[in-house]
């Protein structure tokens, strides 16, 4: 039987100047969203994708990390701006954000929290009949 050579889809390079990051920072993980404005993901990358493993993951240093992993592949692709949106309690959120600040060649449009926050909270349960 001959073997058969492994075949590995060509990354396509685009050209896209402006873009949007989502960082979405929960208790357990946080994971980075680098999309170009009309919402096509360009890269992506998480805490857990890196290698953190258990409480390492929520902490500000694999957040910052995940940030720069993320926003190394979107450079490949030519991102020059970006504007952050951000969500979540997550404790790796401030980092996040001070961190895609401070990489060279990107600058910072716009800061946005896009947590969700209830109006008036869910239905209460019904009222208990004994």
């Amino acid at each position: 039987m001959a073997k058969r050579k492994a075949t590995r889809k060509k990354i396509v390079k685009k050209n896209i100047a402006r873009g949007v990051v989502y960082i979405s920072a929960t208790y357990n993980n946080t994971v980075i969203t680098v999309t170009d404005e009309a919402g096509n993901v360009i890269a992506w990358s998480s805490a857990g994708s890196l290698g953190f493993k258990g409480s390492k993951k929520s902490t500000p240093y694999a957040a910052q990390q995940a940030v720069e992993d993320a926003l190394t592949k979107a450079k490949e692709h030519g991102i020059k701006e970006v504007g952050i949106k951000v969500q979540g309690p997550g404790s790796g959120r401030e980092t996040a954000v001070k961190s895609v600040g401070a990489t060279e060649g990107i600058r910072v449009v716009f800061l946005k929290d896009i947590t969700p926050l209830p109006h008036n909270g869910c239905r209460p349960p019904k009222r208990r009949r004994v």
